[in-house]
């Protein structure tokens, strides 16, 4: 078979997975294990990233109080935390736990970490000062609420999604509205991993369990999606599906992959290379559990559908479109280039690092540019981009930088076909707003 007949029987087999995927009868919810990347200090000491479970079926009342959720409504993030107002568990909306804005056509198209800050910020002043109340100063206060959301600037996540019912979902808003949400947060036995393996064992007893080999005893976040994942091997009459929610283009750091105890010990040159050469049979004996317990063969993104803000999960961006996009946004750079434009990973981080975070009348996104003498502002999300009446090389400058990290060439989806192809759009269109701008002056 040729390469293109190859391209199209992906395609359509991609579109009836989908399909298949939009059609099947639905349970009334269900119940999505989220395995979250690690990233920054922590991932660089410990690489057992984070867990969390999003109930599609479950609402909030409060953040630590549940409820079912009315029609339309998206459902909850919930997940066990450390150092927020002594909580053991907060539940946050869906959107905002990802993204930290209320609607899905808020989300900016790319970020820095000062952006990020104060979309935090702005979204606990709005929502969660009942858990996270203000600083001494007024500001934003100490501890962890921070991790309450945008989690998708930070980390790749993964989810596993099995279905539960109305009924399942009733019995546990009583079992947690009802017990005492006090936190006893402890890293071994009382993490985060251990939260999301008794809300999902809630749903199914003894699915999902600890690894004493794996992790030494410790509950983490990896070993909880193999076990779910065997345990949906042997219930196949029950609907599972895999989910990536890729990591928001920006200047960022990028999230690391998610390891084991003994899986992250063994590959981690600081720890195994002293381990080796003061005992030998010790690193043997680490290097026989990192293959006997098969960690090297999990793949978390295996046969996964990129996850969209408005609910719908998409086909990735095939290998072949990448190579064919990823040549023709480099030839478009290097016409940029020729005619004065500059390198724009070098020009939009420039101007980003400086720019201050405002918010247009419709309360969406936009970036307070200073260019030479003159202040701009830009939107930064694809519903308006082009409504602030910023220049149109600037937002071509923004759309060529995320266009860029959306093909960078990752194990991982990065993007979706759909997403990628509204951002080509987008660019297209602003190249020939500036080619028009630019006729027009030289008249």
């Amino acid at each position: 078979m040729s390469q293109h007949g190859f391209q199209g029987m992906r395609r359509v087999c991609g579109a009836l997975i989908v399909l298949i995927w939009a059609c099947a009868p639905r349970a009334g919810a269900s119940a999505t294990l989220l395995l979250e990347e690690p990233y920054g200090h922590l991932g660089f000491f410990t690489a057992t990233g984070h867990a969390a479970v999003y109930l599609s079926g479950v609402c909030a009342k409060s953040p630590v109080e549940l409820r079912p959720c009315a029609p339309g409504e998206t459902g909850i993030v919930i997940s066990r935390y450390d150092g927020v107002d002594g909580y053991d568990w907060v539940a946050i909306p869906l959107v905002p736990y990802l993204y930290a804005v209320d609607r899905p056509e808020d989300i900016p198209l790319f970020a820095d970490a000062r952006m990020v800050l104060q979309l935090r910020d702005r979204y606990r002043r709005q929502h969660l000062r009942a858990v996270a109340p203000d600083g001494k100063n007024g500001g934003a206060p100490g501890g962890n609420w921070y991790e309450l959301v945008g989690s998708s600037y930070d980390r790749t996540i993964y989810g596993l999604e099995i279905e539960t019912t109305p009924e399942q979902d009733a019995a546990l808003i009583r079992t947690l509205n009802s017990s005492a949400n006090r936190s006893h947060f402890h890293l071994a036995w009382r993490n985060c991993a251990d939260f999301a393996k008794d809300v999902l064992n809630f749903y199914y007893p003894r699915a999902l369990h600890r690894s004493v080999v794996a992790d030494v005893g410790m509950t983490t976040p990896k070993q909880i999606a193999q076990t779910l994942i065997r345990y949906t091997e042997r219930h196949p009459e029950l609907q599972f599906s895999r989910l990536v929610i890729p990591q928001i283009p920006g200047s960022m750091p990028r999230s690391t992959t998610v390891h084991g105890v003994v899986e992250s010990f063994f590959k981690s040159k600081k720890y195994i290379v002293p381990s080796a050469v003061a005992s030998p049979i010790f690193a043997g004996c680490v290097f026989a559990v990192f293959v006997g317990t098969g960690a090297r063969h999990f793949d978390p993104a295996r046969d996964a559908l990129v996850f969209a803000a408005d609910g719908e999960r998409e086909l990735p961006l095939s290998r072949d479109d990448r190579q064919a996009r990823e040549k023709e946004l480099e030839g478009l750079l290097a016409e940029a280039d020729a005619e004065g434009a500059g390198n724009i990973r070098k020009e939009w981080a420039r101007l980003e690092s400086k720019a201050q975070l405002e918010f247009d009348a419709q309360d969406r996104p936009v970036l307070r540019v200073q260019i030479g003498e003159r202040l701009v502002r830009v939107g930064i999300s694809a519903d308006n981009i082009f409504s602030s009446g910023a220049p149109s090389q600037l937002v071509r400058e923004l759309l060529e930088a995320r266009l860029e990290a959306e093909l960078r060439r990752t194990s991982t989806p990065t993007v979706s076909e759909r997403d990628f192809a509204r951002d080509w759009k987008l660019l297209q269109q602003a190249r020939n707003v500036e080619g028009k701008e630019l006729a027009g002056n030289l008249r």
